[in-house]
């Protein structure tokens, strides 16, 4: 089975957050797919919390270490669709994308953004709960 997941999920592993066991029990034995942009998310995610002095450098260059061992599949994502699921729901691109994969592959969602969960609900994408 195929399952999408986004940068929240990737977060929340390599940076060893408590939902970290749950997010990988609930990942195994499945085919982890995402589009490419989440990597760039995850830079981007680590400097914000290098930024605001909440993880130093070398916990970032860790976290990245472990982002390196996770297995996903990249699949690339229609950046039209992406937009207009953008523009229709008021999102940033990177969540757009996140949703417009899980759709357009028909694959569920793994995630623990709220927002991203909503709107993937509205659209008819199944989502994959987390115990917390």
């Amino acid at each position: 089975m195929k399952i999408v997941i986004d940068t929240s999920v990737i977060i929340a592993i390599i940076l060893e957050e408590p939902t970290k066991n749950s997010l990988i029990k609930l990942t195994e034995h499945k085919v982890t797919v995402c589009p490419p942009s989440v990597e760039w998310e995850i830079g981007n995610s680590l400097s914000a919390l290098l930024k605001r002095k909440l993880i130093t450098r070398h916990v970032a260059v860790e976290a990245i270490k472990a982002y390196r061992n996770i297995d996903i599949e990249f699949v690339d994502s229609d950046l039209v669709a992406a937009i207009e699921l953008a523009d229709r729901y008021n999102i940033y691109a990177y969540d757009a994308y996140i949703i417009e994969c899980a759709m357009k592959h028909n694959h569920p969602l793994l995630t623990l953004d709220k927002s991203m969960k909503r709107i993937a609900k509205i659209i008819g994408t199944k989502i994959i709960e987390v115990d917390q």
